[in-house]
């Protein structure tokens, strides 16, 4: 006696297969094509994109742990008591670089959204997290505009932060995709102070830069001379020979929130306003970021 078997299910209602190696064509896929239907829907046309490091604190949150470690703890050593209060001041310290990237979103996104366009101009967009992340998001909320993050599944640290436009939410499984979206929308990058996940992004765009791979000019800014300075030798490249003069052109220096805001003004208006905002030409919403090349 035979069997009547169920309909077997549908190759895109297929779990199994959809989470197989088989199927990661179609992931890869499905973190491009669901954050372009979403940007569309959103009107966004093109966004400015903060890196920075996600274990900065705001300067309130920082004091109020450096209270607390002062305070004492007596089941803590006094060597590791020395450990948690020299990381502690070091936070207070690098707070400014949070309260930075939320004033300076927060100047930007106040002038954005000023701009007479049907499209969101210049979105304000981070990779999603807390630290210079949340900031930036949270600037851009404060002046009233939209805002994106763009979060990674990660084993630890990353959850979205509160100040992401819930729309603009999104969460990739493929580092490669979610590096795709902050260039393919970006027409600038503020980078600041980070460890290695914000020194790749920054290298990545300058390398695109460099070897002339982008079509459209992408504003860098890289924010803190002085931790910069500590962290890395930009002249010592040049000196041994490793690029050009020129390459250092690539990039601006800022140490205010207002120096950088002037600079991304000007820049963004005369390479991608036409001169000045009144004279914007539509584009399309999803310029490619790379040229063609045989």
């Amino acid at each position: 006696m035979t069997h009547k078997l169920k309909p077997a299910p549908l190759a895109y209602q297929n779990e199994p297969f959809l989470s197989s190696p088989d199927g990661r064509i179609l992931r890869i896929l499905a973190e491009y094509q669901e954050p372009l239907v979403r940007f569309r829907r959103e009107q966004i046309q093109d966004t400015v994109v903060f890196f920075g490091s996600a274990r900065f604190q705001g300067g309130a949150a920082a004091n109020k742990n450096l209270s607390a470690i002062e305070a004492g703890n007596a089941k803590s050593s006094h060597a590791q008591r020395e450990k948690d209060l020299k990381r502690a001041l070091a936070a207070v310290d690098m707070a400014r670089y949070y309260e930075d990237a939320r004033r300076l979103a927060f100047l930007l996104t106040e002038w954005s959204i000023q701009i007479p366009a049907r499209r969101r101009r210049f979105v304000v967009t981070t990779g999603g997290g807390p630290g210079i992340m949340e900031a930036a998001n949270l600037g851009a909320h404060e002046a009233g505009g939209k805002t994106i993050g763009l979060n990674i599944n990660l084993p630890f640290e990353q959850f979205p932060n509160p100040y992401i436009t819930p729309a603009l939410n999104f969460e990739f499984h493929y580092f490669f995709m979610r590096k795709f979206w902050f260039a393919y929308l970006a027409k600038a990058l503020v980078i600041f102070p980070g460890g290695f996940g914000t020194i790749d992004e920054l290298f990545e765009i300058l390398t695109l830069a460099q070897t002339d791979k982008l079509a459209k000019k992408i504003l860098v800014v890289i924010y803190g001379r002085e931790y910069w300075n500590r962290i890395m030798n930009f002249q010592a490249f040049v000196d041994a020979g490793t690029v050009s003069p020129e390459d250092l052109n690539l990039f601006k220096f800022v140490d205010t929130p207002e120096d950088a805001f002037s600079f991304l003004r000007d820049g963004l208006t005369q390479y991608h306003l036409g001169g000045t905002p009144k004279k914007e030409k539509e584009q399309e919403v999803l310029p490619e970021i790379a040229k063609t090349r045989p």
